[in-house]
């Protein structure tokens, strides 16, 4: 049964700055550490976690900022509210057999690059990819809402006369509903298997192609492993400000529509995608350049990545 919120505030423990940092329980402190890391990851707000979770938001705010001892059925909620294992959330997901324990010492304190080579291995061994694939023609673009992906989208599948794919779009006709309505009428778990199946049928369609991805897609390591097998990908990268205000122009704040304090909310999603994002081929900050000259970076990068002429 659910914990209530009335039974976890009585479990909550003081406020953040009634402990000092040396009063503070390591094992503690890195769980919030994690809880903070991984709600940034998939963008959900502390409310909105409290309210899947079921657990009061005072309850989850003593928890991420390490002074909450929360039992492990509300550790549970939160991992399920979250989309991750309870073992991932306490930090201890590789122990759960002697072939896992022998793969993490072999891994331990090696540093990104190494990794990503293991990673991609990996993935050509199980046949599964993981790798960024080579000079596909097939071009997703990856980052933040407002980033421009379909501004400049748009702009570079008609300069390179490829089809324009909305990845939200297509989730939309799988659904057969709007993207807040499948979220709201069915979980951002049946989104995710929307996404999915959105991705493989466009990468199965469309040999040639320019896609605009989801914000969100880099939050299922499943979805990411097989957009960057299938297709040249770009993170077009912007500023916190820049996202913002092209939102606001939008009309829309989504995911930090519920949030008073939407701009640390946005800060902290980019924060914790922002090392997937970086996971694609190229790079383009459009927060350093005008519309026209951001195209002209885009088109010339994906123009000598597929050996296109300029």
């Amino acid at each position: 049964m659910p914990i209530t919120e009335e039974a976890a505030d009585t479990a909550a423990l003081p406020a953040e700055d009634s402990l000092t940092q040396e009063q503070k329980n390591p094992f503690l402190t890195a769980l919030g550490e994690r809880v903070r890391g991984l709600r940034a990851r998939r963008g959900m707000t502390r409310k909105a976690t409290a309210l899947a979770a079921e657990v009061s938001e005072r309850h989850l705010a003593n928890l991420e900022y390490g002074v909450g001892n929360a039992s492990i059925l509300v550790l549970l909620q939160v991992a399920n509210a979250l989309q991750c294992s309870l073992g991932e959330l306490i930090g201890d997901v590789t122990t759960s057999s002697p072939e896992w324990l022998m793969i993490r010492e072999l891994l331990e304190q090696r540093d990104d690059a190494t990794l990503q080579r293991v990673r991609v291995a990996i993935g050509e061994m199980l046949g599964t990819g993981g790798g960024n694939a080579a000079r596909s023609s097939r071009v997703a673009l990856i980052g933040l809402r407002g980033a421009g992906k379909s501004t400049l989208g748009q702009m570079l599948a008609d300069d390179l006369s490829f089809p324009f794919v909305e990845l939200s779009r297509e989730i939309e006709k799988f659904a057969g509903c709007s993207v807040s309505e499948i979220q709201a009428l069915y979980g951002v778990n049946a989104y995710r298997r929307y996404e999915r199946r959105a991705l493989e049928e466009t990468i199965q369609t469309h040999p040639e192609a320019v896609i605009a991805t989801p914000g969100g897609l880099v939050s299922d390591a499943a979805t990411f492993n097989q957009l960057l097998a299938h297709c040249t990908t770009v993170w077009l990268k912007a500023d916190p400000e820049d996202h913002m205000r092209r939102v606001l122009a939008q009309g829309d704040l989504r995911p930090m529509a519920a949030s008073k304090e939407a701009m640390d909310d946005l800060k902290g999603i980019l924060a914790g995608r922002a090392a997937f994002y970086s996971k694609a081929q190229f790079r383009v900050d459009t927060s350093t350049q005008a519309l026209e000259p951001s195209f002209q970076i885009l088109r010339q990068t994906v123009r000598k990545a597929l050996s296109l002429p300029n």
